[in-house]
């Protein structure tokens, strides 16, 4: 991680960067999966917005993405964590469209199966991360509405009471 005003300084500092790294997996036997390495830049500058960087490893550019997932968080150069929240929203829909089947009028699951379900199936979901993702501008006035929106029926609300927060 560098922060520099000259984008070539900057590329230039993470290639030795790698290079040191390959250095140290060379020195211990390990291997690079180069397949899932690659270069990203976080920042807020809107004309270099598609600028991509060129970073060298074994004299090969590692590709760039614009927005990287890592550790299933999906990040974008500004860290607004829009496309992750678009994201979890699908997965979340999907979810509670299951547990409104259940939850069926005439004949519903009790009240212990709702419970856990949603436990399983939506809070572990929406919560994974949230200390990241839930402080930035997007995910302030987006989260509420995405989440609230998905929880609006009344058997799964009083059971999963808004899990998202940021403290």
């Amino acid at each position: 991680m560098h922060a520099d005003g000259d984008w070539h300084a900057v590329e230039g500092a993470l290639s030795k960067d790698m290079t040191t790294v390959g250095e140290y997996i060379q020195t211990w036997k390990l291997k690079l999966s180069t397949t899932k390495t690659e270069s990203a830049a976080f920042h807020l500058n809107n004309k270099e917005a598609k600028r991509e960087l060129k970073v060298n490893f074994n004299n090969k550019i590692l590709p760039f993405s614009p927005e990287p997932k890592y550790l299933g968080v999906t990040l974008d150069r500004s860290l607004t964590y829009r496309r992750h929240i678009e994201s979890l929203r699908k997965k979340l829909t999907s979810s509670v469209a299951l547990l409104r089947r259940l939850a069926g009028s005439g004949w519903g699951a009790g009240a212990t199966t709702l419970r856990t379900a949603t436990l399983a199936l939506v809070h572990s979901t929406a919560e994974y991360c949230a200390p990241v993702w839930c402080r930035s501008a997007y995910t302030q006035w987006r989260t509420q509405k995405i989440f609230m929106g998905g929880f609006s029926f009344r058997v799964i609300w009083w059971s999963f009471v808004i899990g998202v927060r940021c403290l």
